[in-house]
């Protein structure tokens, strides 16, 4: 399976098919997971840079009925509507703007998380790759605000630590707020997996592999890492590890769809 350009994802549901997806690189590699040589693709932008200029481009090409609804919710200020008026138009990135917008007004840490995650999570379906540092930005900011509010949230701490890794020119600074994390907190399945992530970006299948084995010692329900296993052991050309990983998800999955294809395709490789 050829996953160099694909990002990573599991399909599940009635009509899922093996799915083996894998993170696309939006970074240059972070050489050593120990914290040398580390270097972030993201470009400056300003602490303050928003999105609200790709909202504007964006209602340019709306149609007039569209237009209408939409001025009439900025006139309401009903920053909800908007962000679900822009996901249904498949723009999660503008989406984001409005969520930023309502934790400016209702000033929660969750309120600032959940726009922190939007944005994060808004940058894979970006396609303008000028947008793509100013999501990064945004979604580092409304982080920092929320934990200005709510400083112990772990999961928050990470997502931080990532924007800083994936979107930004101090990648060194996320790694190092990672590592302080793993301190104290070390069996977090979110920043296991965070660091495997990024070793596979860089194609550090060894530290990858470590990672993901760490996350099912701590939670062997979380199925997906044996689906990460299987590929890495894979990339390495290790064919009995990688049918023993997707035997061990084929195991624990409750979708029948997915275990026949899991099981079709570990036929594959012993075949081979």
């Amino acid at each position: 399976m050829d996953a160099s350009k694909t990002k990573v994802l599991l399909v599940v549901g009635a009509l899922i098919l093996f799915v083996l997806l894998f993170i696309t690189s939006k970074t240059a590699p972070i050489e050593q997971e120990d914290g040398h040589d580390h270097i972030a693709q993201g470009a400056t932008v300003s602490a303050d840079a928003t999105v609200d200029v790709y909202v504007g481009l964006a209602t340019k090409i709306l149609t007039p009925t569209q237009k209408k609804y939409f001025d009439k919710l900025q006139v309401e200020k009903k920053n909800d509507s908007l962000a679900a008026f822009w996901d249904r138009l498949k723009r999660p990135d503008l989406a984001s703007f409005y969520l930023e917008e309502k934790a400016k007004v209702e000033k929660t840490a969750d309120a600032w998380f959940k726009a922190g995650n939007r944005y994060y999570y808004a940058v894979q379906f970006s396609q303008d790759k000028t947008e793509i540092p100013v999501l990064y930005q945004s979604a580092l900011r409304s982080f920092n605000n929320g934990l200005a509010l709510d400083p112990k949230n772990i999961d928050a701490r990470i997502m931080q630590a990532s924007c800083y890794v994936e979107g930004t020119s101090e990648p060194m600074e996320g790694v190092s707020r990672l590592r302080e994390i793993e301190k104290t907190d070390s069996n977090n399945v979110k920043l296991q997996l965070t660091f495997a992530f990024f070793s596979l970006k860089s194609n550090q299948l060894d530290k990858a592999i470590k990672r993901f084995n760490k996350v099912v010692e701590i939670d062997s329900m979380y199925i997906e890492a044996y689906l990460h296993l299987a590929d890495a052991y894979e990339k390495q050309g290790e064919t009995y590890k990688t049918i023993a990983s997707l035997q061990q998800y084929s195991g624990k999955t409750e979708d029948v769809t997915a275990k026949i294809e899991i099981n079709k395709y570990i036929q594959q490789l012993k075949q081979k």
